[in-house]
């Protein structure tokens, strides 16, 4: 009897996926139309024209965040373009030989001296030696958060004492309270992979959230400390019902951000893609479902390369499983169905 009525389990199961998946994938955007971390319309045109080795675009992007204290946007196209930088270097080369003292080229320095120095296999030495061009950057724009923010990831590689590191997080602070890379970068140097513990990097990424601005991403600071656990196979067989709670209500203040932004807007995809990724692990397909559809074409390397060499791919296959999983646990008859003629086979 017990493999008979698994049996029709399973039966039952794959009726539903067969019957709901039509509907399911009904607000998903093709396979082919989803672009990994696809740049916004300020952004295209500087990484269009550093490809073709003009600096400009890049400058002018860079120096109106700055002086627009637009530090959230400044940090993530520095990102980007240090991306960028890493392959193809020469519009910098060619900057910095024009403006050896531009604080937006300086920052792109540093940035891109501080990945490389991460890449090497003496990373600790090779962060210390590059630690003069972040002092540059930050003295060129007292200011700016983001200099102190890359000073924190690098505090973190070279073994900074937390003394030390806690001076580097109050000057970034003192520039900008919320800004939600140092925040980042504060969360990373608590993780248990770092010098922290899980309960730290959620406890400090709980009080952080609490204290954010309506809809800034800093709220979704726990959904980070989740994903950090979920990562840690050895954290997992040990975790308690408490920590498991603290995921579920990290994903939930996530799932309240993430519907505080419209469908496809590229400014919460990273949140949305990490939450996506802690619903799937929780087993919550249909609201990891309702990410991937407010996702629409933004999908981004973090979270899914760190589990994957094929991060469009990762998130390609999360969604399909999303919708299966979804579509297997939906009725195959909902009440607006009963009581209505149906077929033999309906």
């Amino acid at each position: 009897m017990v493999c008979t009525m698994a049996f029709l389990r399973a039966l039952l199961s794959t009726a539903r996926m067969i019957r709901h998946s039509p509907p399911l994938s009904a607000g998903l955007s093709a396979d082919d139309a989803v672009l990994l971390d696809a740049p916004d319309e300020r952004l295209s045109p500087a990484l269009v024209a550093a490809a073709l080795g003009d600096h400009e675009p890049a400058a002018r992007l860079l120096a109106a965040t700055r002086e627009a204290a637009d530090w959230e946007n400044r940090d993530r196209y520095l990102g980007r373009l240090v991306t960028f930088a890493r392959h193809r270097d020469g519009w910098l080369v060619d900057w910095l030989a024009a403006a050896p003292r531009d604080p937006d080229a300086l920052l792109v320095k540093a940035e891109l001296a501080v990945h490389r120095a991460w890449e090497s296999p003496a990373r600790a030495e090779r962060l210390k030696e590059v630690g003069p061009l972040i002092t540059a950057a930050a003295e060129a724009a007292p200011l700016d958060p983001v200099p102190w923010r890359l000073a924190l990831d690098h505090a973190r590689g070279s073994h900074a004492t937390h003394t030390a590191f806690e001076a580097l997080w109050e000057q970034a602070v003192r520039r900008s309270a919320h800004h939600y890379g140092c925040h980042v970068a504060a969360l990373r140097y608590l993780s248990a992979a770092w010098y922290g513990s899980h309960r730290e990097c959620f406890d400090f990424a709980e009080r952080a959230a609490e204290d954010a601005l309506p809809d800034s991403l800093v709220q979704a600071l726990p959904v980070r400390a989740a994903f950090a656990l979920l990562l840690d196979p050895q954290a997992m067989t040990r975790s308690t019902s408490v920590l498991e709670e603290r995921i579920d209500a990290a994903a939930d203040a996530a799932i309240r951000l993430s519907a505080a932004y419209r469908p496809g807007d590229p400014w919460p995809a990273e949140v949305r893609n990490l939450l996506a990724y802690v619903l799937l692990a929780r087993g919550r397909w249909a609201e990891a479902l309702d990410q991937f559809t407010l996702i629409g074409l933004h999908a981004t390397s973090f979270p899914w390369s760190s589990v994957s060499d094929d991060a469009l791919g990762r998130f390609l296959d999360a969604r399909d499983g999303a919708r299966l999983q979804a579509a297997s646990l939906t009725p195959i008859r909902n009440r607006a169905d009963r009581g209505r003629p149906r077929g033999h086979y309906a």
